[in-house]
């Protein structure tokens, strides 16, 4: 799948592209890189970026990463480590999987900010469907 499909493609998940705003930025085999520009609505009441949001950013990464529209995937576990806060607007994901099995995969998602500041990294576990 090129890029203009995929992107197509996952218009159909409303909450992380329209409702978030996560843009998908790059895409290979077992591969994405996403961004997501900070604004208001993903601030906490301690006015800095919600854990969700990071999360969120992540977890697409790792659908976009791992799904076609003839090959399924949904996570089974996940598991973030928040390293920093951001200091740039700007959030970069890059997913890689690891390992792809017959019934599972297993990718490394790490999110930075414009800057190259580490802020998370994500392990993810997801079956086949």
């Amino acid at each position: 799948m090129n890029l203009e499909e995929a992107r197509d493609f996952f218009r159909n998940d409303v909450y992380a592209t329209k409702t978030t705003g996560i843009e998908l930025m790059e895409i290979g085999e077992g591969y994405s890189k996403c961004s997501l520009k900070i604004g208001p609505e993903h601030m906490n009441a301690a006015h800095s970026v919600m854990g969700g949001a990071i999360y969120t950013l992540a977890d697409f990464s790792f659908a976009a990463a791992t799904n076609a529209p003839d090959h399924l995937v949904v996570t089974a576990t996940s598991e973030i480590s928040y390293l920093s806060a951001p200091r740039t607007e700007l959030l970069l994901s890059e997913c890689r999987v690891v390992r792809d099995g017959k019934r599972s995969c297993f990718a490394e998602t790490s999110i930075c900010d414009s800057d190259g500041n580490p802020v998370a990294r994500v392990t993810a576990c997801g079956l086949h469907l």
